[in-house]
């Protein structure tokens, strides 16, 4: 008989084992793919971060320049202009009377021709006068003297300042350069002024304005409106197959492309109720109608966020139905309406094809002075000039697109705030 012992069973190892064999590879595909998932993440901020920049960069570098504006100094002698003024009649009640009847434009380029020759009128934008008016009437004395004044200059000198321009506007400007007779400022023009023939003279108030005021329509129309179905849906409407209609409805309509909404806009504001055409009224109502369910939707979900132990104690200490839902379930989901309105709103403001269909991209050489007369509106102005063949128009384009971004953080951060302000916890 072999003297052998038998030879030793197998360790076996607990399934939670961690020092396994079977248990470390687990874990360091675990710790792999995790580290995978981290870098992934990482890449796509990282992209999205590098495509922003990109935008940033490239819009601030080529719409800086729309900021700013090349002047040519003129030396103008009123008392050898054809402007007859007396200074007396502009202290009185008829001094724009007065103004608007002297030919301003006329004389300024019988100074620019007298001063720089034939070419002295072309080297003038096409509202040199309007700054020429201004100074007669902030100070009618100078109609007795000669005076320096720096005008707008023509856009071949303007592109020429920026190096983009003509062998025509770089002789021009080459002579003016010579004797220090062109500078380049700050062009308040364009944040004050309305939409023009000339890019040099263009001016993008016109078209803020027309923006606030369709963004003050459609804030007033949805916001209460939404708010008020959200509430109505989630704490008072019956649950049968008619409100599961409505509720798939207002889903669907979140989806529905924009121009949709213009073409309703079109049918029923302006050939059915016969609204006038091209005011941020209409604008404003058909934007609404497209803004409207993103509130009601954002808004459903932020009250049922609200825990039902604030309903329940409410209603506990003698509280009414409605001062449940106004004094206690409205201010706690109230930062979530907000966010679902900025993001509405955010989406109403870029919006250019409702807008176009209900003819908000006529020609507005004026800011309006309400909600019913025409007006433009910023993506519309922008699409508008980025059709437009002179180059002078390319970085006007780009500087309203600043303008634009601006508007819109500015609205998104004011809305922040009050999220923030009426945010409570509990």
């Amino acid at each position: 008989m072999s003297d052998m012992a038998p030879a030793a069973a197998p360790v076996r190892r607990a399934p939670t084992d961690w020092k396994a064999d079977a248990m470390q590879r687990r874990i360091r595909s675990r710790y792999a793919a995790e580290r995978r998932f981290r870098v992934l993440g990482l890449g796509a901020v990282l992209l999205s971060a590098a495509f922003l920049a990109f935008l940033l960069i490239t819009m601030v570098g080529n719409g800086i320049r729309g900021f700013t504006q090349a002047e040519v100094r003129f030396d103008i002698d009123f008392r050898k202009s054809a402007i007859f003024l007396d200074p007396a009649t502009l202290k009185g009640f008829g001094a724009e009377a007065a103004l608007a009847g002297a030919d301003i434009d006329g004389a300024v380029r019988a100074a620019a021709t007298a001063q720089y020759g034939q070419a002295g009128a072309g080297m003038l934008s096409d509202t040199a006068w309007l700054r020429v008016r201004d100074a007669i009437r902030s100070d009618p004395a100078i109609l007795g003297r000669t005076v320096t004044l720096w005008l707008p200059a023509s856009n071949e000198i303007d592109l020429a300042a920026k190096s983009e321009a003509s062998p025509e506007g770089e002789r021009l400007y080459g002579r003016l350069q010579a004797s220090d007779a062109v500078r380049t400022a700050f062009n308040w023009n364009f944040l004050t002024g309305s939409d023009a023939t000339d890019p040099s003279a263009v001016g993008i108030w016109g078209a803020f304005k027309g923006s606030l005021l369709t963004m003050l329509v459609t804030l007033a129309l949805a916001f209460p409106i939404g708010v008020l179905s959200a509430v109505y849906l989630e704490e008072y409407a019956p649950r049968n197959r008619w409100t599961d209609m409505i509720e798939v409805s207002i889903n669907n309509l979140a989806a529905v492309p924009s121009i949709i909404f213009g073409l309703l806009g079109l049918a029923v504001f302006l050939n059915f109720m016969h609204l006038p055409r091209s005011a941020p009224l209409v604008g404003g109502l058909t934007l609404a109608l497209m803004t409207m369910p993103v509130i009601v939707i954002a808004g459903r979900n932020a009250i049922k966020s609200v825990p039902p132990s604030i309903r329940d104690a409410a209603l506990g200490i003698g509280a009414s139905r409605v001062q449940v839902v106004f004094h206690h379930v409205l201010p706690l989901a109230l930062p979530g309406i907000l966010t679902g309105t900025i993001i509405g709103m955010a989406r109403a403001l870029g919006e250019t094809a409702p807008l176009l269909m209900i003819g908000m991209r006529a020609f507005i050489a004026s800011p309006p002075g309400g909600v019913a007369e025409p007006a433009t509106v910023l993506p519309v102005q922008i699409f508008l000039w980025s059709d437009e063949v002179s180059r002078g128009f390319v970085e006007k384009t780009s500087a309203a697109i600043i303008v634009l971004l601006v508007f819109l953080l500015a609205m998104n951060g004011l809305a922040i705030y009050l999220r923030n302000k009426f945010e409570r916890r509990w």
